[in-house]
């Protein structure tokens, strides 16, 4: 007898779509503000934004959370990968000066399975409150043969709104400028694939490593740092000539996106020490100093550009609230 063919047994299940949309609903509505007009199931989102009365600037920016995934997947942990990515695409748009107003995320499996989802759902839905953003939509996508059975990918879109006269970008940045970092939480959401190939060869992710003092898998999945509330409490209290946030490409290679073509941007390596992750990567791999510079944020996640007589007043606002910070490196000629 012949087989019907159907789109279930193609590998898609529609049904298990609209039982996991009802299912995230009411964590989604949780994180609604008031600009919020519509709940999530129409073919778009509606915002409604105010209180900017001037020239407001929307800001936006996507990004993935790359293979960092893959570590989500072998540990079976899926409540952090969410917040991650908001949090990545929050400090994007942060560092241009904007408040961020709305995300949208974008899930594809090789095969739906709610709870995974859901654990997902819930990272996105905490990094959204954190930085009072409203999750107002996205795609759930089953993808077999492209993905497999367990794979999923991530990624995501954040829209957020600056007033134009206070858009942050490399314009003020002039020579003798000093650079502010603040730590990592880790690798964030960048490197990883070069990690993994280093690491997963020597440890599993279960294994306790006494350097990191937790398992190379906690270690591997702790959350991106957001750096709103850091920003926006420098840019009310100091003139900031420039941010960069720190992702693929390390300090350098992000740093020189908000800095002039005719500046050059001096570091000084030594004037932090790298996460415990960073060193072990580098001496299991042999890997060049150079090379993890151009991938890895080495500890540094965000650099503030700031005039040279601002530096100790700055830096004596940073100490009196127990924000951890290093002078780092200078602009020059």
């Amino acid at each position: 007898m012949r087989m019907k063919s159907s789109y279930t047994s193609a590998g898609v299940n529609i049904s298990n779509g609209e039982t996991f949309v009802k299912q995230i609903k009411p964590l989604v509505k949780s994180t609604f503000s008031k600009g919020v007009l519509t709940g999530i199931g129409n073919f778009g989102a509606f915002y409604q934004f105010s209180n900017y009365k001037h020239n407001p600037v929307f800001v936006a920016s996507t990004d993935s959370v790359g293979t960092k995934v893959k570590i989500a997947i072998e540990c079976g942990k899926y409540d952090t990968v969410g917040e991650d990515i908001v949090n990545h695409c929050t400090n994007d748009i942060a560092v241009c000066g904007a408040n961020p107003l709305f995300f949208l995320d974008y899930l594809a499996f090789g095969k739906l399975r709610s709870r995974i989802a859901i654990d997902i759902v819930k990272g996105l839905v905490r990094g959204c409150k954190k930085n009072n953003c409203s999750l107002i939509g996205g795609e759930t996508a089953e993808m077999p043969g492209l993905y497999a059975e367990k794979d999923f990918d991530l990624a995501g879109t954040i829209v957020g709104v600056v007033e134009k006269a206070k858009i942050i970008d490399k314009k003020n940045v002039k020579s003798t400028d000093v650079l502010i970092g603040f730590p990592s939480s880790g690798l964030h959401t960048n490197g990883y694939s070069l990690a993994r190939k280093v690491l997963l060869k020597k440890f599993k992710l279960s294994q306790y490593v006494s350097s990191l003092r937790t398992t190379l898998g906690d270690e591997l999945l702790k959350v991106h740092r957001s750096y709103l509330r850091l920003i926006q409490n420098l840019i009310k209290r100091f003139e900031i000539n420039s941010f960069s946030h720190i992702t693929g490409g390390g300090v350098i290679g992000n740093t020189k996106r908000v800095v002039p073509e005719n500046l050059k941007i001096k570091i000084n390596w030594d004037s932090w020490r790298w996460n415990p992750i960073f060193k072990l990567i580098k001496e299991e791999g042999k890997i060049s100093d150079t090379e993890m510079r151009n991938v890895f944020n080495l500890g540094i996640g965000l650099i503030a550009i700031v005039k040279k007589n601002e530096t100790s007043r700055i830096s004596a606002y940073l100490d009196r609230i127990k924000e951890k910070h290093h002078i780092i490196g200078e602009i020059t000629k």
